[in-house]
């Protein structure tokens, strides 16, 4: 069973004026469904066409490089696209929201230390907030196209919030300025969605 393109829950402008349209229409029908693509190729004709993409990340090691990079592309954006909302609460409430002022302090506390995690990973990567298998929550980040479900991060466990560091995710608006696009991703979170991902 082949790989496909998740379609958008919501229009290419609906995320304006923090995430742009065009930005969107490239990001998700361009450089997502090029992961789709190759790594359907990749993949053509052999046993890893019956796995979940859980399950390709959860064994990456075993995977040559092209897997490993779009079989991470696809799972990252398939992830980010949920985790996004024109309808978006300021911040979470009930489980989730306890469970991050427990790890972090305050949720002030927690974007403070979720925007350096995005801001200091150098070149093309993402940050993360993984529920871990002890079930607490970690800020992290990863290079390219890897996150914490693969069997090779170092820190390891369910991503449930994650943010697109690559420059295709936000140059057209933001130029060289990716502090200015963390900034504006707070306003797009869908913190039911994430709060889901976590109560999972």
């Amino acid at each position: 069973m082949a790989f496909e393109l998740p379609k958008l829950p919501y229009a290419f402008n609906a995320l304006e004026p923090n995430i742009d349209a065009r930005t969107m229409e490239i990001h998700h029908g361009k450089h997502h469904q090029a992961y789709v693509t190759n790594l359907n190729n990749a993949i053509a004709g052999t046993e890893t066409e019956k796995m979940s993409i859980e399950d390709i990340c959860r064994n990456i090691s075993k995977f040559p490089v092209p897997v490993r990079n779009n079989g991470g592309g696809h799972y990252n954006h398939s992830l980010f696209w949920n985790i996004l909302t024109p309808n978006a609460s300021a911040a979470p409430v009930g489980a989730l929201a306890d469970a991050i002022s427990t790890n972090f302090g305050s949720f002030d506390d927690f974007k403070t230390k979720f925007a350096a995690a995005a801001t200091t990973r150098f070149g093309s990567g993402w940050a993360w907030l993984v529920k871990n298998e002890a079930g607490k929550l970690e800020i992290s980040s990863t290079p390219n196209q890897d996150n914490p479900l693969m069997d090779i991060a170092e820190v390891k466990g369910t991503p449930i919030l994650g943010l697109d560091v690559w420059e295709h995710a936000y140059y057209l608006h933001y130029q060289n300025r990716r502090p200015d696009y963390i900034s504006a991703f707070w306003n797009v979170i869908n913190w039911d969605e994430v709060a889901k991902r976590f109560s999972k």
